[in-house]
């Protein structure tokens, strides 16, 4: 590997870090990140989000994922003014900042395209980004992706770098939390309407995550969990690999320390097996958009 990695765009220079390898001839360099600049385009994305999102709060309207302080993550941030007020779908993908050097302008003009028919389901939109400063949305939406420009221009645009999420939501590391940037998005947005008295992210014994969910709906008493995530390598890893090869599933049974920590708020106090009658929540929903998945 050289001493230096340049980003010929800018010539930025990175500081290396030191090199971590195992037994398998492969390297990597942890290295500071140069600083990033804000584009103009993300400046302008931001500052009109906030707005919405302002307003949104002011309205006691459900905010898409529940009150900031919030970081803006590059995930396909669809927002429109419907009757009802303000929404915010998302795109068929998002694409992060530095994917943005390997977008293919074509592929992601088909994304502009998807999100301009989008809004003209919504005919109060522009109207009202207008009113909020945000001018640059009819162009962004009517031009024709064909270049790099093009790509950073939506890449940082409100149309994808504006999906509101805190900061462990956004870039969080198990055991603390489970940010998008890390954990496979048909897991972690299960994050996002889960039952509060449900534990999604699990410690195995081995001291790494997993991802798990019940096997049946809540109150049916069954206590046998399903590991859906785990770390490759792993022994849940592996297991979960077999199990989709074999169209199977990995489940572990109720007395696993597992299934009881997954479990632990909707069963009594010292069981021994999550199966048996629900308990009563130990405490409430804030806002049905976090809680546990059926038991």
């Amino acid at each position: 590997m050289t001493d230096l990695l340049a980003r010929p765009a800018a010539r930025t220079r990175f500081e290396l870090g030191r090199n971590r390898k195992e037994n398998h001839p492969w390297e990597i360099r942890v290295v500071k990140h140069p600083p990033r600049t804000r584009s103009a385009h993300f400046v302008a994305a931001r500052k009109t989000a906030i707005k919405i999102l302002e307003a949104m709060q002011a309205d006691d309207d459900e905010l898409p994922y529940g009150p900031g302080p919030w970081e803006m993550h590059h995930g396909g941030s669809l927002w429109v003014k419907a009757d009802a007020g303000w929404r915010m779908y998302r795109a068929r993908v998002g694409v992060e900042w530095s994917a943005q050097f390997c977008a293919d302008p074509a592929k992601i003009d088909r994304l502009r395209q998807e999100a301009a028919d989008l809004i003209t389901a919504f005919p109060d939109t522009l109207d009202a980004l207008d009113a909020l400063g945000y001018k640059r949305a009819r162009k962004l939406l009517d031009t024709p992706i064909e270049n790099a420009d093009g790509v950073e221009a939506w890449t940082d645009s409100l149309f994808n770098a504006c999906v509101p999420l805190t900061t462990p939501d956004h870039s969080g590391v198990l055991p603390k939390a489970a940010g998008e940037h890390h954990y496979p998005w048909p897991i972690k947005a299960a994050d996002y309407f889960r039952y509060d008295d449900f534990q999604l992210w699990v410690t195995l014994p081995d001291g790494t995550n997993a991802g798990v969910t019940p096997v049946s709906r809540r109150g049916s008493g069954d206590g046998h969990l399903r590991i859906v995530h785990a770390r490759h390598g792993t022994a849940a890893g592996d297991a979960v690999a077999e199990a989709q090869r074999r169209h199977m599933m990995a489940v572990v049974p109720p007395d696993s320390p597992i299934a009881l920590a997954a479990f632990e708020q909707q069963i009594p106090r010292g069981a021994r097996t999550a199966s048996g009658p629900l308990r009563t929540r130990r405490r409430a929903s804030a806002s049905g958009a976090r809680g546990g998945t059926p038991r």
